[in-house]
Parts: C-alpha cells; sequence; structure tokens
C-alpha cells in the first residue's frame, strides 16, 4: 500500500477518534449551528496563515478561539439572540478571509481542498498535529466528563453542584476549536461539522449510556473514514466527500433499520 494511503488512513482514525466522543456533546447540546460558524471562521485563519507565513493549524487554532471567546463574551453581554450572534461572526469571518485570500498573489493554493479537503495530501506534519491535538482533546474531555455532562443534562443542577459553567462552556468550545483546525485537512472547511455529528447522530439510534455512544460515535467515524477512503482510491471521488457520503450511508441504514424494529 502506498505511503500516502497509509498516511491518509492514520489521519481519518485520528480525527475519528476525537471527532467522535466530542460530536456528542454537540449533538446533545444542539450545538451543529456552532460548529459550522466555527468552520467558516476558520477559513479566515487559513488565510492569515497563508499571508503572513505562519502554520496553518496554528494560526486557524487562534482565530477559531477568538470566534468563540467573542462569541462567549457577546452572549454574556446580551447584545442579540445566539443564533444572530453565530451568522453575523461567522460570514464576516468568512468574508474577511476570502477578502485576504484575494491578496495572495505570489503564494500558491488550492481553495478546494481547504473547502472539502483532501485526505490524500496529508504530510506528516499534519499527523503530528492530528494526534497531538486529538491526546489533549481526549485529555481534557476525560477530566471534565462528569462536568461536561451534568452541565448538558441540566444546566442549573451543574451550577448548584459547583460546575463552572461559563468556564465549561469555554472548554467545549475551545475543544471544538482544535477539532476543527486540526480536521480540515481530512474533511475540508465546509463539511467538518458532518464528522462531529453525523458518527454521533448514528451512535445514538444504538445505545443508551453516555459513554458508550461516545465510543460508538468513534467506531463508526473509524468505518466511515475506511469506507470513505476506500471509495475514493477505487472511483477516483473526492476524499473528503466521500468520507462523509459513508458516515451518512451508515446513518441512514441504521435509521431505516430502527424505524422497521420499532414497527414489527
Amino acid at each position: 500500500m502506498d505511503d500516502f494511503i497509509l498516511r491518509a488512513l492514520a489521519a481519518g482514525i485520528g480525527v475519528a477518534l476525537i471527532a467522535g466522543p466530542l460530536g456528542c456533546f454537540v449533538v446533545w447540546r444542539r450545538m451543529a449551528y456552532f460548529g459550522d460558524s466555527l468552520a467558516h471562521s476558520a477559513l479566515l485563519g487559513i488565510a492569515l496563515g497563508l499571508l503572513y507565513g505562519l502554520n496553518i493549524n496554528l494560526s486557524t487554532v487562534i482565530i477559531c478561539a477568538v470566534f468563540a471567546l467573542l462569541l462567549v463574551w457577546l452572549q454574556q453581554r446580551r447584545v442579540l439572540a445566539t443564533d444572530t450572534l453565530l451568522g453575523i461572526l461567522a460570514h464576516a469571518a468568512l468574508s474577511i478571509g476570502m477578502v485576504a485570500l484575494s491578496f495572495l498573489n505570489n503564494v500558491s493554493f488550492d481553495l478546494y481542498s481547504y473547502l472539502f479537503g483532501d485526505i490524500l495530501t496529508v504530510r506528516m506534519v499534519d499527523l503530528y498535529w492530528i494526534y497531538g491535538g486529538g491526546a489533549l482533546v481526549l485529555g481534557l474531555l476525560a477530566l471534565n466528563w462528569s462536568s461536561l455532562t451534568l452541565m448538558t443534562l441540566h444546566e442549573d443542577l451543574a451550577r448548584a453542584e459547583g460546575v463552572n459553567t461559563v468556564w465549561t462552556n469555554i472548554l467545549l468550545m475551545l475543544l471544538m476549536t482544535i477539532v476543527v483546525a486540526v480536521s480540515i485537512r481530512i474533511v475540508g472547511i465546509l463539511l467538518i461539522t458532518s464528522m462531529l455529528i453525523i458518527p454521533a447522530a448514528t451512535a445514538r439510534q444504538l445505545v443508551t449510556s453516555p459513554e458508550s455512544m461516545a465510543i460508538w460515535a468513534a467506531v463508526l467515524g473509524l468505518i466511515a473514514v475506511v469506507g470513505g477512503i476506500s471509495g475514493s482510491v477505487e472511483f477516483d471521488t473526492p476524499s473528503g466527500p466521500s468520507i462523509v457520503t459513508a458516515a451518512a450511508i451508515m446513518f441512514a441504514l441504521l435509521s431505516l433499520l430502527g424505524t422497521l424494529k420499532r414497527q414489527s
């Protein structure tokens, strides 16, 4: 097997392992729109990284973190409804990013690969970011699992139990920031949220406990990655969309089976 395919599989597996468990909280807390908005802001991080010669993963983490913290600050000030704030910030960041990209006259880049991913061009440095960031995300998730779960079930109860809900919300957003930044090469800006929500939504149909849902979300993400990359190599299709298509097919099949089982 060629080295670039092995690197692609390693990268996809790394993303699936971190996106699955984190995606459970995205599904439970109905944060899919925030995930999309965060991904849109990532384009500004990419543009600034290319414009100033910075590491793209690092610049994306910084910009996405600023986006998340700005959102929390505006939420606390109760300026506008959260969905309105997300719409303003996301589209502003996306537009500014596109404007910044227009100044890259002497820098070669493939906008399509950033929008939809190109896992087959993953380099070793990308693997370091994926597994380094993944270890940090999984470690913080494990340490704060009970607080995050309790806050997801009932925020007032979590506050009464001594959980700092503001900090926990910020932590969850920052963890999503890391996942978005390291996953762009895999499925791209426009599809990264799908890796967070589809495996988790699929796993939700199989299990009842939070822990088992997180494990199954990671497993289903792994299956989608292997199936998507295999299909991409076999049929010469775009790798990122192929992975998401595989995940969507699993969701559809399990939903159908679940419906038939309930009717029987």
